[in-house]
C-alpha cells in the first residue's frame, strides 16, 4: 500500500570530475558490443551530491500510463484498464466519463495523452489506445476529444488513426503522441510479432508515424505517394517505443525504446530513417541468442545516441526545462526495471553523462515537468501513484 504522503531522500556520492567512472550497471547481456563513438553506451556517472525530496500527490491510480499537466494546478492522468481521471492538487481524484473501449490485456489498454496547443480555448485532448478488433485482436490507436468539466466527460471523441493491421497480440503497443503544430507523432510497437513486418513499409508495425491533427496525412511525410508505402509512416525499424518527446532546444523529435535482453535505445529520428529493427541490435533474444544478423550496426541504419545493456525498460521522458534543477536540457527517463528515474546530460545530440535516482520507487511509466519545474512521475502498479520530486 503506498501512503497518502511520503518524502524520501536519495543522496549520491560526490566524485571528483577528472575520476568519474561510469554509471553502475551490472553485467552485460551482450558483451560482444562496442560502441561506435564516445560515450553511446555506459556514460560516465553525474549522479554527484544531490538530495531528491519526493511526495506523493494522488495514489489509488490503476496502472497509470500518461500524465499531462492542466491548467489551474490539475493533472490527466490515463489508467491503462482504461480510466481516465482529475487528479487535483490536494490529492483527490474524479473519473472522466467517456473514455473509450479499449483491449485492456498484458501491455494494451488506455496509453497516452496530451494537449492541444490551443488547450485553454478549446479543451481538445489527443489520446492513443489499443483498440480491440474482435476475435482477441487488437490496434493502436489515436483519438481526439474535448474535456469538458463539470461534470467531467469527453464529448466529440473520434479516431484519427487506427493500424490497418489489428494483429492477435497484447505486447508492444508503444504508444506515445507527441504534437508539433498542425502535426502528430505516434509510436508504434512491433507487436512483439516476428510476422511484423517493421521493415516493410506496408505496415504500420514499428514505426514512428506522422499524421495531422485530423488525422491525414502531411503532404511533406517521406513515403507519402510510393508504391506499396503507407504515406503516414516517418520512421521504422523500431521495436517497441514507449517515450517520445519533442526537444524544445531545437525542435527535433526523439525516442526511448525497449530493446530485448540489452539494447534499450534513446534515439534522433530523422525523416524516413531506418532504425535496424529486428535486423541489428545492441542486444539478444530472451534466450541469449542473436538477434536477425547478430550484428549491431550495418549500413544503413541509423546509430541510437545511446543504448543500455542491461536495459533500463523505459517509459516515456522529457526534456527538462525549469528552475529548480541545475538539469536544463538533460532528458529525464522513466525506468520500470530496476525503477526510478535516469537522466542524462546531452550536448548537441550525444550523451555526455548519465545518473540513476529513486530506484526504491519502483516501476516509472512517465515523466512529465510541472509549472513550477518539479518532477512529476507515474509510479506504474496495481495501487499506482503520482510523485512529485523536488530538490532535497
Amino acid at each position: 500500500m503506498i501512503p497518502t504522503r511520503m518524502c524520501l531522500l536519495a543522496l549520491v556520492s560526490l566524485m571528483p570530475f577528472a575520476a568519474l567512472a561510469e554509471v553502475d550497471q551490472g553485467p552485460k547481456n551482450a558483451p560482444q558490443f562496442t560502441p561506435v563513438f564516445a560515450n553511446q553506451t555506459r556514460a560516465p556517472d553525474i549522479g554527484g551530491d544531490i538530495r531528491l525530496a519526493t511526495e506523493i500527490v494522488a495514489s489509488g491510480l490503476s496502472r497509470p500510463w500518461g500524465v499531462e499537466v492542466l491548467p489551474g494546478g490539475e493533472y490527466l492522468v490515463t489508467e491503462r484498464p482504461g480510466g481516465l481521471k482529475i487528479v487535483r492538487a490536494d490529492g483527490s481524484t474524479s473519473q472522466v466519463a467517456g473514455a473509450p473501449e479499449v483491449f485492456a490485456e498484458r501491455q494494451g489498454g488506455l496509453l497516452d495523452v496530451a494537449l492541444s496547443d490551443d488547450f485553454e480555448a478549446t479543451g481538445r485532448i489527443f489520446l492513443t489506445y489499443s483498440k480491440p478488433a474482435g476475435r482477441g485482436r487488437a490496434a493502436t490507436a489515436a483519438a481526439t476529444a474535448v474535456l469538458e468539466r463539470n461534470p467531467d466527460r469527453l464529448s466529440g471523441f473520434r479516431d484519427i488513426y487506427v493500424q490497418p493491421e489489428p494483429l492477435n497480440s497484447g505486447h508492444h503497443f508503444g504508444s506515445r503522441i507527441v504534437l508539433d503544430g498542425q502535426t502528430a507523432y505516434v509510436t508504434i510497437g512491433d507487436r512483439g510479432r516476428a510476422d511484423a513486418r517493421v521493415q516493410d513499409l506496408g505496415s504500420s508495425n514499428g514505426k514512428v508515424l506522422r499524421i495531422t491533427l485530423d488525422g491525414g496525412v502531411p503532404t511533406d511525410n517521406p513515403f507519402r505517394g510510393q508504391a506499396g508505402a503507407l504515406g503516414e509512416v516517418w520512421s521504422f525499424g523500431h521495436r517497441n517505443p514507449q517515450g517520445a518527446a519533442i526537444n524544445p532546444r531545437t525542435g527535433d523529435l526523439w525516442t526511448l525504446e525497449h530493446g530485448p535482453a540489452g539494447g534499450d535505445e534513446l534515439n534522433l529520428i530523422q525523416k524516413g530513417a531506418n532504425y535496424g529493427w529486428p535486423v541489428v541490435s545492441y542486444g539478444v533474444n530472451y534466450n541469449g541468442s542473436p538477434v536477425g544478423s547478430g550484428e549491431a550496426s550495418a549500413s544503413g541504419i541509423v546509430e541510437p545516441r545511446y543504448y543500455w545493456d542491461p536495459v533500463i525498460a523505459p517509459g516515456g521522458f522529457a526534456f527538462y526545462q525549469g528552475d529548480l534543477f541545475d538539469w536544463d536540457g538533460d532528458v529525464l527517463a522513466a525506468s520500470l526495471n530496476p525503477g526510478g528515474l535516469v537522466r542524462l546530460r546531452l550536448q548537441g545530440d550525444r550523451v555526455t553523462g548519465e545518473a540513476r535516482y529513486l530506484e526504491d520507487l519502483g516501476r516509472v511509466r512517465d515523466v512529465e515537468i510541472d509549472r513550477d519545474g518539479s518532477v512529476l512521475l507515474l509510479l506504474d502498479a496495481g495501487n499506482g501513484a503520482l510523485v512529485r520530486v523536488t530538490p532535497g
